[in-house]
């Protein structure tokens, strides 16, 4: 979905579900370390609500452990492992059949990501940009 013109319109939904796995909160993993010392795992709500054992792994992103990181290049590419991990359930579910993720760094506090998809009916490929940016240390 997205705003054009103050109206809402609706793709094809691909673009969707990209921008949901990217920048929703997974839960962290137990060896994950959290930003500023914390304790909260976060995670969204929604995967405790599994309606099967055949459903899709949980939905989100680790991004979010970026977040008061230092914008270096190891820090840019665990952003482009955590952005792969999240969007990698759709090459498993046939939604798509070749899936790349590049990250770059925009200046000190940005995070670019580019999500190059190849989809199972045809050779053409898709990209999708995204910028993240929060609160990253300087």
């Amino acid at each position: 979905m997205a705003v054009v013109d103050g109206r809402l319109v609706t793709d094809d939904g691909l673009r969707t579900a990209i921008e949901i796995s990217l920048f929703t909160d997974a839960r962290a993993r137990e060896d994950d370390p959290l930003p500023d010392n914390g304790a909260d795992p976060r995670g969204w709500w929604g995967n405790a609500f599994r309606p099967s054992e055949d459903a899709p792994e949980e939905l989100g992103s680790r991004l979010w452990l970026l977040e008061r990181e230092k914008l270096t290049a190891a820090n840019v590419e665990r952003g482009r492992t955590y952005a792969a991990d999240a969007l990698a359930w759709l090459k498993r579910a046939g939604i798509v059949s070749d899936l790349v993720v590049i990250a770059v760094a925009l200046g000190r506090t940005t995070l670019a990501l580019g999500v190059e998809v190849e989809r199972p009916e045809g050779p053409s490929r898709d990209r999708f940009d995204f910028v993240w940016e929060a609160s990253l240390a300087v």
